[in-house]
């Protein structure tokens, strides 16, 4: 007697034993372990250079925002024109080396090289840290832009915030370190009375201002 084979019915037949998914991994070789060795000891090596480099970041961003304050310039309804380099209504904010802020306007501004810009009747204030203000403004004026020096000339008008006026034809302001001189006759009011002199000094940001002689004094009250 003979027996014919039945059919297999999908999802019957014999089926292969199982293993488990950790009997099924590979126990890792000498060279995989020592691989990660090799990262852990890098990864432990790096981490305190990246920790300084933040720290480093942190402490020294000051000073890369105050970079970043000296060079910049905004634009007051103004437009630049790129055929002719010149800007209208320009203003420039700046710091100088003891953080006191100070600032520069003038009607027209024309770059006349990567150094140099030519203004047309500038204006410049700095504010001291005690709240008080010096304000200085010309006919026209050549800015530095590296060296932060403003040289004015043409009917040169200094104004401080206590009254004291001095006019003289040209004048050098060092932004940088808040100073300014100028070698032209230099005439000053004030509460004091009035001044003629040969040249001028100022110091601090327009706190100290010396002159030069001979001159003449005119004190209020009386002559000298």
């Amino acid at each position: 007697m003979t027996l014919a084979r039945l059919p297999t019915l999908p999802g019957t037949g014999p089926r292969r034993p199982r293993t488990l998914g950790a009997a099924a991994r590979k126990p890792p070789t000498a060279a995989a372990m020592a691989r990660r060795r090799w990262m852990v000891a890098i990864a432990k090596a790096l981490l305190p250079l990246i920790a300084l480099a933040l720290l480093a970041t942190v402490a020294l961003w000051p000073e890369f925002h105050r970079d970043i304050e000296q060079g910049r310039i905004a634009y007051r309804r103004g437009s630049l024109l790129p055929e002719t380099g010149q800007l209208t209504d320009a203003r420039y904010h700046g710091v100088d080396d003891h953080g006191r802020p100070y600032t520069i306007t003038a009607a027209v501004a024309r770059q006349t090289s990567p150094e140099r810009i030519d203004l047309t009747t500038p204006m410049g204030d700095v504010v001291q840290e005690n709240g008080s203000w010096l304000t200085v403004k010309a006919q026209q004026g050549v800015y530095l832009q590296r060296a932060q020096q403003l040289d004015l000339s043409g009917e040169v008008f200094l104004y401080r915030d206590d009254g004291t006026t001095l006019t003289t034809d040209a004048a050098t302001v060092d932004l940088k370190a808040g100073a300014a001189a100028g070698a032209a006759m230099t005439h000053v009011e004030g509460p004091f009375g009035t001044l003629d002199a040969q040249g001028f000094t100022v110091t601090d940001s327009g706190t100290v201002i010396h002159f030069a002689g001979p001159g003449r004094v005119l004190l209020n009250g009386g002559a000298k």
